[in-house]
């Protein structure tokens, strides 16, 4: 199998980004994004789904947390882009349904090359530790367009910490299982020839 990694950088007036992915990893992560319950998420992306990850981040969080979550979420989705190549091999479609206590959250994922997205439901809770609730809605929005995915999400619970996590542990679950290689095919799973 090919080395299936990446390494982004991004910088804007609004926040500078390094990045790399191991999508074949073992749930290592160094995450630094000055927003301490985000880090929390990304670790628990990087664990859950057996991704090595690394994440540097520097913000300007004397605004808000609006910048730093969208732009990780760009420079991560392009990473997955870059590491999957021409995504020769991957099972492609995953669904998962991942609880937290009293949270739900759904995940459904096809790795299509066509970014659209769909999130039903809402959080409890306005922010936790630092990180607006609904930037966990952007984040997988900003990854679905950047990495070229049909992602349908949803969430239903009492505690926004709980539901946002269950959240990205089922993002994570889900994008190992679509890009895990199946030994049986040797293209790529579509008609087309290409996805």
């Amino acid at each position: 199998m090919t080395d299936r990694t990446a390494a982004v950088t991004r910088t804007t007036a609004e926040t500078d980004i390094e990045v790399t992915l191991d999508v074949d990893g073992d749930g290592d992560s160094t995450i630094d994004t000055g927003i301490g319950f985000f880090d929390h998420m990304l670790d628990s992306f990087s664990t859950h789904g057996l991704f090595d990850l690394t994440v540097q981040c520097d913000g300007d969080l004397d605004i808000d947390d609006h910048h730093t979550v969208e732009d990780v979420a760009i420079t991560l989705g392009e990473a997955l882009t870059e590491a999957l190549d021409d995504k020769r091999g991957i099972r492609r479609f995953a669904d998962r349904r991942v609880p937290l206590d009293e949270a739900v959250a759904s995940v459904v994922v096809d790795i299509s090359g066509r970014p659209y997205f769909e999130f039903d439901g809402e959080f409890s809770q306005d922010s936790v530790g630092g990180m607006t609730s609904h930037m966990a809605k952007h984040f997988c929005r900003s990854l679905s367009m950047n990495a070229g995915l049909t992602l349908h999400c949803g969430v239903e619970g009492e505690n926004a910490h709980h539901e946002i996590e269950a959240l990205f542990k089922g993002l994570a679950r889900a994008l190992d299982d679509a890009t895990r290689i199946d030994e049986r095919r040797s293209d790529v799973a579509s008609t087309k020839g290409e996805l």
